[in-house]
């Protein structure tokens, strides 16, 4: 029990450096262009700290018998794009339903970038999420997330619709 919990909290130490060393690349992202295309809906960077990172630890029961669609991003992005939003909303609404049930939101990428840019950036994709979700009115210490960067690809292969797949917040919903 003792490891499990010094796991955690190196883990979560390492995370937050992770997170706090891509602030300084998203600034060069905003030099090259890379902050859109113009439909995103807000700028996470603004988010105070209500949106910072959810606890971890035990979820309860994995609820299986709902399922709801990936959110997916543009590349190099953690922006939301508009077209996106519904996804997010009916995660919210079977939320407000069920006030019981906590979601966990998983980040992923592509496999272009080195492993820490793409755990920093999965961790923003599954923030930008979770900053809609408190915005539609669910409370943050319902929400939770994570980043596995690259590491879990739906589709192993090497092509846009490939990566297009993989850039992808994911939700699983559990009840105590």
């Amino acid at each position: 029990m003792k490891k499990l919990i010094r796991f955690r909290v190196c883990f979560s130490i390492g995370l937050i450096l992770v997170v706090a060393s891509g602030v300084g690349c998203r600034a060069r992202q905003a030099d090259r262009g890379a902050r859109g295309n113009g439909d995103d809906y807000f700028d996470p960077m603004r988010l105070d700290g209500t949106y910072a990172l959810g606890p971890r630890g035990e979820f309860g029961e994995e609820i299986l018998d709902v399922a709801f669609e990936n959110v997916h991003f543009g590349f190099d992005s953690y922006n939301i794009p508009q077209s996106e939003r519904l996804k997010i909303q009916a995660v919210a609404d079977y939320m407000h339903e069920h006030p019981e049930v906590t979601v966990l939101i998983d980040g992923h990428c592509d496999e272009r970038g080195s492993r820490e840019y793409n755990l920093s950036l999965g961790e923003h994709r599954a923030l930008s999420v979770r900053a809609v979700l408190i915005s539609e009115g669910i409370s943050g210490d319902r929400i939770h997330t994570r980043s596995f960067g690259s590491e879990v690809p739906l589709d192993p292969r090497s092509n846009e619709e490939a990566w297009a797949r993989n850039r992808r917040g994911e939700f699983t919903l559990f009840r105590p």
